[in-house]
């Protein structure tokens, strides 16, 4: 079975409720190269040293990173593949991330990672039926200006939606290193009504890697990373995102973010100021407990905030 064909995602088996299964792409999709014409490393985010505290220990440590929703466009069973890019446009994202035990701070390994996030325009493959993050088609034009009201249109924000069609892009399935590291090559997600910039994110342990893929175990982490302000309004004014006319919830009003910093999932972001299409490393700890169970069903409500609600 090759990467890039679409077939039919494999059943859980009907005597493990536990089951996962994940569809493995060709080799080709393992190199990760150089990010905007430069020659990064994969691991050169996921490496950088934690800021330490007074006492010497990073400080992510003992911190468990923020649970939040899953969100109507999980798709399980994706690509195990570092880089998600497809066909997508955008800036380059370089997304290094290190999952660690938050009791004991030491690294996880072998741990499932997934991401999903949606495309400039604000869709979601397997979703693009549903328009622009479930409210329509995907928008052309001049940006708006001020700020979101209403409700989000359309979609089902609390509750999972069934795919629409069998595109995959800007999702896929990778394992951490003996280091707890694991690194994604994507694009820099765009926005619709509703939420600010996010990637979606769980982490499954205690399941076996496979030449299928990933199977069994439990998921420990659902959680969201987030962008800053300065760099998605860097974004605003580049192609494709200019021609995303959706109105932009920020993230001091965003109800889904907790507005913690790099606990609630704020990522670390490296890019040039005077042109960020050259590309962006962004990276974060994130400390889970591995014992606990933690599938997006069970995520605290949502701060208050003044953007409307949505679970996307």
């Amino acid at each position: 079975m090759t990467g890039d064909t679409q077939e039919p995602q494999p059943a859980p088996s009907p005597t493990d409720p536990t089951r996962r299964r994940v569809v493995a792409v060709g080799a080709g999709a393992l190199a990760v190269a150089g990010l905007g014409g430069g020659a990064l490393a994969v691991d050169a985010v996921a490496g950088e040293r934690t800021p330490a505290t007074k006492d010497g220990l990073p400080e992510d440590c003992y911190v468990l990173t923020s649970e939040t929703v899953e969100g109507p466009y999980y798709i399980d069973a994706d690509k195990i593949r570092r880089d998600v890019t497809e066909d997508r446009e955008g800036i380059p994202l370089l997304l290094g991330l290190k999952v660690i035990d938050a009791e004991t701070c030491r690294p996880i390994r072998n741990a499932a990672v997934d991401i999903w996030h949606c495309d400039a325009a604000g869709v979601y493959s397997g979703y693009e039926g549903m328009g622009n993050g479930g409210g329509g088609p995907a928008p052309t034009g001049e940006p708006p200006t001020g700020s979101p009201t209403g409700a989000p249109p359309g979609g089902n924000p609390g509750g999972h939606q069934e795919p629409t069609d069998d595109t995959r892009y800007l999702r896929g399935t990778w394992k951490t290193d003996r280091h707890g590291h694991v690194t994604f090559r994507t694009v820099f997600p765009g926005w619709y009504r509703g939420r600010c910039v996010h990637i979606h994110t769980k982490v499954h342990v205690d399941g076996e890697w496979t030449d299928a893929g990933y199977e069994g175990g439990h998921t420990c982490h659902t959680g969201q990373f987030f962008f800053d302000e300065e760099s998605v309004v860097a974004t605003e004014t580049v192609e494709p995102y200019a021609s995303n006319t959706a109105e932009r919830t920020l993230l001091s009003e965003d109800t889904i973010y907790d507005q913690s910093g790099t606990t609630g999932g704020l990522l670390r972001l490296r890019y040039d100021r005077r042109d960020i299409t050259k590309g962006v490393h962004a990276s974060l700890t994130v400390g889970v407990d591995p014992e606990a169970t933690h599938d997006g069903q069970d995520a605290p409500p949502p701060p208050s905030a003044s953007a409307s609600p949505s679970a996307t």
